[in-house]
């Protein structure tokens, strides 16, 4: 039997994973596992500036294609509480990613040894599994099960803390005889499809609510192919946002409290069933419940048998993989198409297309300073469906949500429950990383973007090219319109003169100096009919420096964004809406 460390029987097991890339900071305590990853070979690593910013970047990684495993790896003590946040993102999402920590020896551990900390009890509740390894001979069963628990049942991240001794420990492990355990996903019987399929040939105005799940199981296809043979609109969630593309004549729209469409609303409360489909219905997807629920059935499908009835309870529900519910919900739809017992939903989709080219939100506004929504407009005509979306929260979130458009599944890449600030650049890396040969454009406000800004020198040292867009009113946007409702307006104001820019009056930060400093391209832009020019710009520089490149769009300093704060038929338009096709140019469909 081959000896090797147990550092270095981990690395092989990562490989026989499918595992290629690394994102992570080294330190002492993890120092032995750098070597192994340098000797064993095979793992690319792209180092981060902040271990927070290697675990967006593993989720990054993770959300760009089917079947990858992003990880990364950290040092003892702080490297293992800086990973919090983005074990709690991937959970909150669904997404698995690993996080290997380095550990004080084992003697150590309850000695207050320099950065010993319990560091799996800190992370367990926001993990499938979090461990300290005690053992050497045990690292390679823990990380054969850290595996078989990301991939099976409802996916998630899982955190392995490998004291430095156990990491230098020889143990007795064959590469060559490791499999991967073999992964649980529960399936859909035939008896339940048939069930909610008779939910659906009940209803006379039926929806398909499309969930992150779907995406996860990378069922996107034949949710589609279902719609079409069932001739029933979807209103794909913000996780599910791309399953179905904007411009097919089955996207009912976006529902929710912020990132919606007018449209999608109006067709949610227009319908009469609801058939949700890895969702977990959401409390800013579904806003009062007693608005979402009323007057309609539901059915619910879910990885995650716990998920069944935890928000409301469905008609009628149960616990499948996407993909399996998927095709017995085809194969009985076919069968019934047959037999010439499928209804004809054309006319109730056109009203839904109807609605969708009635009820539109105006862009076209050539304010200056720059209203947000004119930005959005002018990415639509930048970008095209091709165009991966990165982004986490924030009013530049939920008003790109309302006014971009999304093409395919895993090309709107966002951080749905969590919403950390300062994810979006160290994510947008890790997207990039995965994909490099698909355009990849960020969005944030300038409150998001300073939180991690320093990972925009990773995309500089390791050439990284992509396009970020910074929405820049020096504000806490979404906070302050929040304020509104309490009547107050307190801390949330960014402004100040810098005395070293002072062309930039009480914008304060000067980001286009910072982002140059890190080696990255950077433009400005006041004047919102110089915008589409800019981000022209910032591709060809972006292609040509290999690097992130940012534009700055200088925005008016207070807008609110369409939203409500109780149920979906009360959404407050706070600007004007679409009443002209010049208002809203880039529209999926002319505005009627």
């Amino acid at each position: 039997m081959p000896r090797m460390t147990a550092a270095a029987a981990a690395v092989e097991i990562l490989k026989r994973e499918g595992v290629a890339q690394a994102f992570g900071v080294p330190g002492a305590a993890i120092n032995p596992f750098y070597r192994e990853l340098k000797n064993v070979g095979g793992i690319k690593h792209t180092l981060a500036r902040h271990v927070e910013g290697a675990s967006h970047m593993a989720e990054g990684y993770t959300r760009t294609a089917p079947g990858n495993i992003g990880v990364c790896i950290g040092t003892s003590g702080p490297a293992g509480t800086d990973m919090i946040t983005g074990l709690y993102s991937a959970i909150a999402d669904s997404i698995p990613i690993l996080c290997i920590t380095g550990q004080a020896p084992v003697a150590k551990l309850h000695k207050e040894d320099f950065q010993a900390v319990d560091i799996a009890s800190i992370a367990k509740p926001v993990t499938k599994a979090a461990t300290t390894v005690l053992e050497a001979a045990q690292v390679p069963g823990v990380f054969q099960q850290a595996f078989h628990l990301m991939r099976s049942g409802r996916p998630g991240p899982v955190l392995i803390d490998l004291p430095i001794d156990v990491q230098l420990t020889e143990i007795e492990f064959d590469p060559e005889t490791y499999e991967p355990l073999p992964v649980y996903k529960p399936q859909a019987t035939r008896a339940q499809a048939e069930k909610a399929i008779r939910f659906l040939l009940d209803s006379e105005k039926p929806l398909i609510v499309a969930g992150g799940g779907i995406i996860n199981a990378d069922a996107s296809a034949l949710l589609v192919e279902f719609a079409e043979l069932t001739g029933t609109p979807v209103i794909p969630t913000l996780m599910g946002w791309g399953i179905i593309a904007d411009d097919h004549e089955l996207n009912a729209g976006m529902v929710g409290l912020q990132t919606s469409h007018r449209y999608g609303n109006e067709n949610l409360l227009a319908s009469d069933f609801v058939l949700g489909i890895g969702n977990r219905w959401a409390n800013r997807h579904t806003g009062d419940l007693a608005v979402y629920t009323r007057d309609r059935k539901f059915v619910h499908v879910d990885i995650e048998p716990t998920q069944i009835g935890k928000i409301f309870a469905p008609d009628f529900g149960f616990a499948s993989d996407a993909k399996r519910a998927l095709e017995l919900f085809i194969e009985v739809a076919k069968e019934l198409k047959a037999e010439g017992r499928l209804p004809d939903r054309s006319a109730w989709a056109a009203e839904t297309q109807e609605r969708k080219a009635t009820l539109q939100r105006r862009t076209h506004f050539d304010n200056i300073p720059m209203k947000p929504q004119r930005v959005y407009e002018e990415m639509n005509k930048a970008f095209g469906p091709e165009t991966r979306y990165v982004t986490t929260i924030g009013l530049s979130q939920i008003a790109g949500a309302q006014m971009l458009h999304v093409y395919k599944p895993r090309h709107w890449i966002n951080c749905g429950q969590a919403g950390p600030l300062g994810w979006t650049i160290p994510a947008a890396l890790g997207v990039a990383t995965a994909d490099p040969t698909t355009p990849v454009v960020a969005l944030s406000g300038d409150y998001d973007f300073q939180f991690m800004l320093e990972e925009l020198a990773v995309g500089a040292q390791h050439n990284i090219p992509y396009v970020h867009v910074l929405v820049n009113n020096a504000y806490l946007g979404l906070i302050r319109q929040a304020q509104r409702g309490l009547d107050i307006n307190f801390q949330v104001n960014l402004e100040f003169e810098n005395i070293n820019s002072p062309e930039l009056g009480v914008y304060g930060v000067d980001h286009v100096k910072v982002v140059e400093g890190l080696g990255c391209k950077a433009i400005r832009v006041t004047d919102p009919n110089e915008l589409g020019a800019a981000l022209e710009q910032a591709k060809k520089l972006a292609a040509e420096f290999r690097v992130p490149v940012v534009v700055e769009a200088i925005l008016e300093r207070v807008t609110n964004i369409s939203m409500g704060a109780a149920g979906i038929d009360a959404i407050n338009e706070w600007e004007e809406i679409a009443t002209e096709p010049g208002h809203a140019p880039t529209a999926i469909r002319p505005l009627v």
